[in-house]
């Protein structure tokens, strides 16, 4: 599966942005959906995930309340609503995909567990 993300861009602290995954090839809803962030300097690190149904979700502590992760399967796209963002929530952000090897979601925060990773977007909050 191909995945391509976009939305990302330069905001004030306590904005808002929508990242878009757009996925193509394989079938995107039999795949977990995940998004990474990775700051300059840093290693990347978790944000959130989802299951191939959207029934289940799992956040990274730092953006719990402030993040919402979502998927349509009929437009093979995922979505990471942001609010509230600060100047350390700044990072390039990727998506990936999944196949999913467990019956739980427990090692969702994993990025080794990932089989297909975005490009990546731009997320820049200034203070």
């Amino acid at each position: 599966v191909q995945l391509q993300a976009s939305g990302g861009g330069l905001v004030q602290a306590g904005g808002s942005l929508r990242l878009s995954c757009a996925a193509s090839g394989r079938t995107f809803r039999r795949y977990v959906m995940g998004w990474f962030r990775q700051a300059p300097g840093k290693e990347r690190e978790f944000v959130a995930a989802i299951s191939w149904s959207g029934g289940s979700t799992n956040y990274a502590d730092s953006v719990k309340g402030r993040f919402t992760i979502s998927r349509d399967n009929a437009k093979n796209t995922g979505y990471l609503q942001m609010n509230s963002l600060k100047p350390e929530d700044t990072a390039v952000y990727y998506c990936a995909a999944a196949n999913w090897r467990y019956t739980d979601f427990t090692r969702a925060d994993v990025k080794d567990e990932y089989d297909y990773w975005g490009q990546g977007t731009q997320v820049t909050v200034s203070s």
